[in-house]
């Protein structure tokens, strides 16, 4: 009887001194709250409870980074897709829309596209064409415009959630709309 008072005290003895010893973590080192703000979450040593087991830790207030999905590889891919494409030409006029499922690079019966042969076999040569294409901060893209066309390409690749839209309001979105111009279909020529 008389050990376990004394066990929670050294438990409680413990975490006091940990907490002290340890320097708070700045945002600059890799530590505290993204905003740079304070952190809402107590300290060790305010949450520290003489009967919880040293393992016992606080949970932070920054919620965990959301998985994210990564894009299928650059380069020939297995060629199984199902997608929904919409593309349009210009603003006010109709949408065109086609439905591609490609089964080992091969337009399946259900493919409502204008050039699925040449899809299916784009997609087949480069699985990751259809990834996101948004510029990073140092990649320049000229400042040019190439027409008011515009589309989404939705569903699955290889495996690979898709959900994309093209335009052509600058050099890098061009170019990411003729690399995909086989998937967009005839009207997704410029």
């Amino acid at each position: 009887m008389t050990d376990r008072p004394r066990s929670m005290r050294k438990t409680a003895l413990a975490l006091l001194l940990a907490a002290t010893l340890i320097p708070a973590c700045s945002p600059e080192q890799g530590g505290g709250s993204p905003s740079g703000e304070p952190s809402a979450t107590p300290t060790a040593s305010a949450t520290a409870d003489p009967t919880a087991s040293p393992s016992a830790d606080a949970e932070t207030s920054v919620p965990a980074p959301a998985p994210e999905t990564s894009p299928a590889p650059s380069g020939p891919g297995q060629g199984n897709a199902e997608l929904s494409i919409i593309v349009t030409a210009a603003e006010g006029e109709p949408e065109a829309s086609y439905t591609l499922v490609c089964v080992d690079g091969v337009p399946a019966a259900e493919s409502v596209h204008p050039g699925a042969d040449a899809a299916c076999s784009a997609l087949k040569e480069n699985a990751g064409m259809l990834g996101p294409h948004t510029p990073g901060t140092a990649q320049a893209c000229t400042q040019q415009w190439g027409g008011p066309q515009e589309a989404t390409v939705t569903g699955v690749v290889d495996g690979v959630s898709v959900d994309t839209a093209f335009s052509r309001t600058n050099g890098c979105e061009i170019s990411a709309w003729d690399a995909a111009r086989d998937v967009l279909g005839v009207a997704g020529g410029a």
